[in-house]
């Protein structure tokens, strides 16, 4: 019985996932209107800083990484350290071409 009472489940009220949802489709608006403007190198680093805003949304809240453990949290880092390598290679291999 003291392992079930200990292994809890973290609940996110529906009000707060609402109000998360809203604020990615604001965000989604947001990217619209950033490809609509005539911003020239910048239109790529907005358009990629808005993407990191939803996407830390979506795993913080709706992912429930926010309430996980260190060990996932460093799994996570690590994979997206991983994954900015790579797209930072590729980044790098396309100015050079």
């Amino acid at each position: 019985m003291a392992d079930i009472e200990k292994d809890s489940h973290h609940i996110i009220r529906y009000p707060k996932l609402v109000m998360v949802w809203v604020f990615l489709l604001l965000l989604t608006g947001l990217t619209v209107w950033v490809s609509r403007l005539d911003l020239g190198v910048l239109h790529v680093w907005g358009s990629l800083a808005i993407a990191v805003m939803k996407a830390f949304l979506v795993i913080a809240f709706f992912m429930h990484m926010r309430y996980e453990g260190r060990l996932l949290r460093g799994l996570l880092l690590l994979t997206l350290v991983t994954l900015a390598i790579f797209i930072g290679f590729t980044f790098f291999d396309l100015s050079y071409r």
